[in-house]
């Protein structure tokens, strides 16, 4: 996975920086909670809610238990619909494989869908190495990429910018990349939209090349599915004469049936609604109202390793609904961009370091930045135990041990700055599997608890820093019980 933001330092230092600003921090509050507040009151509408999300657990853990047999079977219908598939490993392929696509068509400009697999492997950098133009047409994209900036959200990448900010940025970027924004705009959202949608028009009618992801494929049929609120992906997916989808191998769903449970938590978990304004399918190739050329790149890129993982692997349930980051303390504080990736937030926290490895030193970071307090399990659609997985790869983290990498299984090592940590769970494991040694040493602790400090010393201040250490109680709770209770009812 490339889709490390070169540059960035580790969550802990990139979050400092960013609850320092105040107008981001005021963004980011505004909009997750408008959205959560809305989710709430759209999930409550449904009697069967808990019913739905069981069943997108099972849907998604029943295909990435089979996903190889899946998988044939997409190629097979695509092949038989008259669409191209393609295999890519990693991002480096699959950025090779689109390049090479669009080149073929003569074209140096694309429009796109609002994809994070593209994000996620850099496409939009890829493509300008090799000298075509890609052109986001999802609003919020186009604003990050106008302002030459960083998604910060799964469904709203300007999630950090306030209207004032997208006027100004308007005014000033858009006559480069197309039809200029009107002199006179103001920050008023209708205007917003309207020089957004005059200025896509020209690129839309123009383009010949369409780029984008999707929210699921369907086996049997090699059906594609893209949900968006704004239209601008259905006319990427029907304008241009040539398209190319890039998916993620753990978007699959076995059959069409399976898309009636998605359908219904999917709009309810990202924008609140009971539906989707625009749900777009398409299989195969047409000679009609649609694209005559289809390709199909399949991404890998570390989807099988994380599918190794017992315990990770749930990750690649996700729907990408962004619901996980509307109710996270955390994000709401730090924003997208601290994390380090285009998946940010609690998702992002378990997904960025099981695709790229937890070598780098933010990836090493992420599965701490959550205070695991489970509000991202609660509303997830289809049941992700976040808070299960980050302990998890905390433990990864801080231990090394087995992983998979690439496809083969290697042994990883700690990662570097956890020796304090090792050693206090290895003396918290000793004590326990060690009654007396535990029982004399919450004694010793009761009688000095007048001597204690404040906070901890050495490596210690980095968790005293922002908490008030327990008062130890004046009598170990076995001394108690055995006063109060000794001897009675057979207690000892």
């Amino acid at each position: 996975m490339s889709g490390t933001f070169v540059g960035m330092p580790a969550f802990p230092e990139a979050a400092r920086t960013a609850v320092r600003n105040p107008t981001l921090r005021g963004n980011l509050r505004h909009a997750t909670h408008t959205i959560r507040d809305k989710r709430a009151r759209a999930v409550a509408e449904l009697d069967d809610w808990a019913a739905l999300r069981e069943a997108g657990r099972r849907i998604k853990d029943h295909t990435l238990r089979h996903l190889d047999r899946y998988l044939v079977q997409v190629e097979e219908a695509v092949t038989a619909a008259g669409g191209t598939v393609h295999w890519a490993a990693d991002a480096e392929e699959a950025n090779a494989i689109v390049a090479r696509l669009v080149k073929e068509t003569g074209e140096r400009e694309v429009v796109k869908v609002k994809s994070m697999a593209t994000q996620e492997i850099g496409l939009n950098e890829a493509l300008e190495a090799e000298g075509i133009h890609a052109y986001e047409t999802d609003l919020a994209e186009l604003i990050v990429q106008l302002g030459r900036d960083r998604p910060s959200h799964i469904l709203v990448p300007a999630i950090h910018r306030n209207r004032g900010e997208i006027r100004d940025i308007f005014r000033s970027e858009m006559g480069e990349w197309g039809r200029p924004a009107p002199e006179c705009l103001t920050d008023t959202p209708a205007e917003l939209a309207e020089a957004a949608r005059l200025h896509l028009r020209e690129k839309f009618l123009r383009a010949k090349v369409g780029i984008s992801g999707a929210n699921f494929v369907v086996a049997e049929t090699g059906t594609l599915v893209v949900v968006e609120s704004e239209g601008n992906g259905r006319m990427c997916l029907t304008l241009p004469e040539t398209l190319i989808s890039v998916v993620g191998i753990e978007k699959v769903v076995p059959r069409w049936q399976d898309l009636e449970v998605f359908l219904q938590t999917l709009p309810r978990s990202s924008t609140a609604e009971r539906m989707n304004p625009y749900t777009s399918m398409w299989t195969g190739t047409t000679d009609e109202d649609g694209p005559g050329t289809f390709h199909l790149v399949l991404l890998d890129n570390g989807r099988t390793d994380t599918l190794a993982d017992e315990v990770g692997r749930q990750a690649l349930r996700c729907i990408r609904c962004s619901a996980c980051l509307n109710v996270c303390p955390v994000y709401e504080r730090a924003g997208g961009h601290a994390y380090g990736s285009v998946y940010p937030g609690p998702i992002g926290a378990i997904l960025s370091p099981q695709l790229r490895g937890t070598g780098s030193e933010i990836d090493a970071s992420l599965p701490y930045a959550s205070s695991l307090c489970g509000a991202c399990y609660e509303v997830c659609p289809v049941a992700i135990d976040i808070p299960e997985v980050l302990v998890h790869l905390r433990e990864r983290v801080v231990q090394g041990g087995p992983a998979v990498r690439r496809g083969n299984r290697v042994v990883l090592r700690p990662a570097k700055g956890h020796a304090a940590e090792r050693a206090a769970m290895r003396a918290a494991q000793w004590a326990f599997t060690h009654p007396g040694a535990l029982r004399a040493g919450q004694r010793l602790a009761s009688r000095t608890r007048r001597f204690h400090p404040r906070t901890l010393p050495g490596p210690g201040r980095a968790w005293s820093g922002t908490r008030d250490l327990p008062e130890v109680p004046a009598e170990p709770f076995r001394d108690w019980w055995q006063r109060t209770r000794g001897g009675k009812d057979g207690a000892k």
